[in-house]
């Protein structure tokens, strides 16, 4: 019998994690597949079952309409089962965005927008973004214009 819960799905992908490219795709092809086309077909044997309108009827719609997006990982080891790493980095942006309408104006709405362009960018190029933002800040006034992009997170060295 194949297991088809979204939990066994995961399972896979944990013992996938520290195998090479190879290696992970033929676990998935040979674990997570199988499981996937069951949850599919359960999925449009109870698509059937269900009123059209409701909102288990609209859940069923939804994973069924993107099944190709859903499981493009199995068929690229490259590609993780889900994108809960973007989710989790652009949280903050998301939690603020309220927030972030009563900077004054919209002006003062796209400079806050920059600056938290430029904190994310820093994090995610693995610096302290106290420490790049005032190190930039305090070089800044003296840049020249053709070299500012020296200044931008990725390309940035704090020992200059």
């Amino acid at each position: 019998m194949i297991r088809i819960d979204a939990i066994w799905l995961y399972e896979v992908e944990r013992t996938a994690a520290s195998l090479d490219g190879k290696q992970r795709l033929a676990l998935r092809q040979q674990q997570a597949s199988p499981a996937a086309q069951a949850l599919h077909k359960w999925l449009q044997t109870q698509r059937q079952r269900v009123p059209t309108g409701g909102a288990t009827a609209k859940a069923i719609d939804y994973s069924l309409n993107r099944w190709s997006a859903l499981t493009h990982y199995l068929s690229d080891p490259l590609v993780p089962i889900d994108n809960n790493w973007v989710e989790n980095q652009i949280r903050p942006i998301a939690l603020g965005r309220k927030n972030w309408m009563f900077a004054g104006s919209l002006r003062a709405g796209k400079r806050a927008a920059a600056i938290m362009s430029l904190i994310h960018s820093a994090r995610l190029n693995g610096h302290d973004p106290y420490a790049y933002l005032r190190d930039i800040l305090e070089r800044l006034p003296l840049q020249p214009f053709s070299r500012i992009g020296e200044l931008l997170p990725h390309l940035w060295d704090s020992a200059q």
